[in-house]
């Protein structure tokens, strides 16, 4: 087990707490947080995994996603408050999240032979379809439809990766520069207030 597996665990426990969260302020009751923090944390891998044709998915062969998404779901609920006060740092957390869930899914799709422009769709679906469906269940827009920018972050980061693919043997490093990809433009793209949204007169 590399370092980017323990980022792995470490980015589906915080999925899961954002997922149990979101259900919790819903007014979801157990069970239900717990579902939502589910599909939060794997539900873009499991998508991913499916159109690519990984059988069994990911997450099945591991029970640490299951015993991660539990930690994410006990953390969130004895610590809620405390978790609520560190909202700057789940942010950032998340943010760092997408980016590495993009390069995972990138590098998943280039294992199974996909041919480039569909391992950078992967590496989007990876990162943010849980999201999406977190919030398609809890009644919300998802946060893709708004006018922050979410999945164009992966989508750039990912295209950073692809190239430095291959021109880089180095792969750790490919990654780590990626994910900063990822989350400097997300990052400043909510601090500095920036959009792709065209308004006409």
């Amino acid at each position: 087990m590399d370092w980017i597996y323990f980022l792995d665990i470490f980015g589906t426990v915080v999925f899961s707490i954002s997922g149990v969260l979101t259900a919790m302020n819903k007014k979801f009751d157990l069970v239900g947080s717990l579902i939502i923090g589910f599909v939060t944390a794997i539900g873009g891998g499991t998508i991913r995994d499916i159109l690519i044709g990984r059988f069994p998915v990911g997450w099945l062969n591991d029970r640490n996603y299951l015993y991660a998404i539990l930690a994410g779901y006990i953390i969130s609920y004895v610590f809620k408050a405390r978790i609520i006060g560190l909202k700057r740092s789940m942010f950032l957390f998340d943010t760092v999240g997408i980016g590495l869930f993009t390069t995972i899914g990138i590098q998943t799709a280039i294992n199974f032979g996909m041919n480039i422009e569909v391992c950078l769709i992967m590496g989007v679906i990876s990162a943010v379809f849980g999201g999406i469906i977190r919030d398609v269940l809890t009644n919300e827009i998802p946060l893709i439809f708004r006018k922050e920018i979410y999945a164009s972050a992966c989508l750039l980061g990912g295209l950073v990766y692809i190239i430095l693919e291959t021109i880089s043997p180095v792969r750790d490093v490919n990654i780590i520069v990626s994910i900063l990809c990822v989350s400097a433009i997300r990052f400043f793209s909510v601090r500095q207030g920036w959009t792709l949204r065209w308004d006409r007169d």
